[in-house]
């Protein structure tokens, strides 16, 4: 097949010369692309221009080179040009989950953000439907199961907000270019950079980040893209390793990220000061029914009923969102703060308006 033809309309480095002469030369030999050529390969792909099999080989060799933060930061810029962003009043945090969802443990994202706006806390958290390549459960699944609205346009998720305390983002309505890969996506069959970027896209120019990681390095990188991407610039980032790679704290040994002005920290912290003195195994639901099981959680630890594990779980989760947007001063004060939303009726208040609006 001929090299694709230069085109003025996006430069000089079509994506199987940057495959020929850049990131597709091997595992040692592989160099990471410039700011300039990340940037014309993500426009070129988001306008349908690379054929299935050149947009394959440079999706898989960008995973086996490993992106840096300048790539990324190239690579979201060009997705956030197209992002239909709907700012609410309030402030919120913001949680982009992997959007390829959870398919062993309770999804306990949905619980936490409206324990957290219960406490005061205003959390947007984002999505798609079962995004490749897991194609697993996510926020909306939960969301759905509770009876609340989750196909909304981003101006409806920004009201959503203002009006409960909690916001939630459907991809295909906020983030159209993206949701447009989802064919080219699911043919691959191994994750991309768009399942890093899409998770910061941040459809409610939020100030404050929370996201998760399987190691302390992909932190740092999240952080770097943040700090080199001119179109995201929020004051505050903060990560945790979660379960399934998920926003949800991974019981026991965990590491903590966090950046505040561009300055960033790291810690460690044992889930069993907290209340989470469990493992991983006993968040566990059933995999056929992972939504389902997750919303049946959510209600009954959010309206009071069940005083378990789940519910330690959820409140530490909610307490990572107070302390994210600082206020609480420490994961301890959150973690008093989400257990008065609950006792107090606030949390379940929450629940009644999303379910109303």
């Amino acid at each position: 097949m001929a090299q694709a033809p230069e085109s003025p309309e996006f430069g000089e480095w079509p994506l199987k010369r940057l495959m020929t002469e850049v990131v597709g030369t091997g595992v040692k030999s592989a160099e990471d692309m410039t700011r300039e050529q990340a940037t014309e390969a993500m426009q070129r792909i988001l306008a349908g221009e690379p054929d299935h099999t050149t947009l394959g080989a440079f999706w898989l060799a960008n995973r086996w080179k490993h992106n840096n933060a300048e790539e990324l930061a190239a690579y979201t810029d060009v997705m956030c040009e197209h992002v239909e962003y709907a700012e609410p009043d309030a402030d919120p945090v913001d949680c982009g989950a992997n959007y390829d969802g959870k398919g062993k443990t309770a999804i306990l994202g949905a619980a936490a953000g409206i324990v957290a706006a219960g406490a005061g806390t205003p959390v947007v958290a984002h999505s798609g439907d079962r995004v490749p390549t897991q194609k697993q459960d996510a926020y909306k699944h939960v969301l759905d199961e509770l009876g609340i609205r989750t196909e909304l346009s981003p101006e409806e998720s920004a009201d959503q907000v203002d009006e409960t305390g909690f916001g939630f983002y459907y991809q295909p309505a906020f983030n159209p270019v993206i949701h447009d890969l989802w064919e080219r996506r699911d043919q691959m069959g191994v994750r991309t950079f768009v399942n890093t970027i899409e998770t910061i896209a941040n459809p409610a120019k939020a100030d404050v980040h929370l996201g998760s990681f399987y190691h302390l390095a992909f932190a740092k990188k999240v952080v770097d893209t943040f700090e080199q991407s001119e179109q995201l610039s929020p004051r505050r980032v903060v990560m945790f390793q979660g379960m399934e790679g998920y926003d949800d704290i991974r019981p026991g040994y965990t590491k903590v990220g966090e950046s505040t002005d561009g300055e960033f920290t790291d810690f460690e912290i044992e889930t069993a000061e907290y209340g989470m003195d469990f493992e991983t195994e006993d968040l566990e639901v059933d995999p056929d029914d992972v939504a389902d099981d997750s919303a049946e959680i959510t209600e009954s630890v959010i309206t009071g009923d069940r005083d378990d594990h789940f519910a330690d779980a959820i409140e530490l989760n909610a307490a990572f969102r107070i302390y994210a947007r600082e206020d609480a001063e420490t994961l301890e004060e959150g973690l008093e703060m989400a257990r008065e939303s609950i006792e107090s009726g606030a949390a379940e208040a929450v629940l009644e308006d999303l379910r109303e609006f």
